[in-house]
């Protein structure tokens, strides 16, 4: 197993449960980007599972998170010419509308599922699916 850079030391809790803010990930991923990967992929799945590793479907959706992750979405399209817009979240299930070069685009599919569905799915737990509402 390869050696930890000894920077990583300060930064890692000895607590199995503890979860790391977003300014503790940040330096993490400072020194080592694919373990802050690692640790936050795990925070969001314990955080949209309950104990015994079923979804915890009580909890309400954070529309604010959505929105936020729209907007982190809005501008990693926007580099293609495409955009974004949140139409509703409704059953867990949020409905957007691709818009500019994204509308009619044959990638707009994956477009939806590897970013935009990947990443409000990574940021707000209880999200089922992200689907395009023409």
């Amino acid at each position: 197993m390869p050696e930890r850079d000894p920077r990583l030391v300060t930064l890692l809790s000895d607590e199995p449960d503890h979860f790391y803010s977003e300014e503790e990930l940040d330096a993490i991923e400072a020194v080592d980007a694919e373990l802050a990967l690692r640790i936050d992929r795990a925070q969001v799945l314990s955080a949209r599972t309950t104990g015994n590793g079923e979804m915890d479907t009580d909890a309400p959706v954070d529309a604010l998170a959505v929105a936020g992750a729209i907007e982190e979405a809005r501008s990693i399209l926007a580099r293609d010419g495409g955009d974004l817009e949140l139409v509703e979240i409704r059953d867990r299930i949020v409905r957007v509308r691709m818009k500019g070069a994204c509308a009619g685009c044959p990638n707009a599919p994956l477009d939806l599922k590897n970013v935009v569905e990947r990443l409000i799915r990574s940021r707000v737990p209880g999200v089922l699916r992200v689907v395009n509402a023409f």
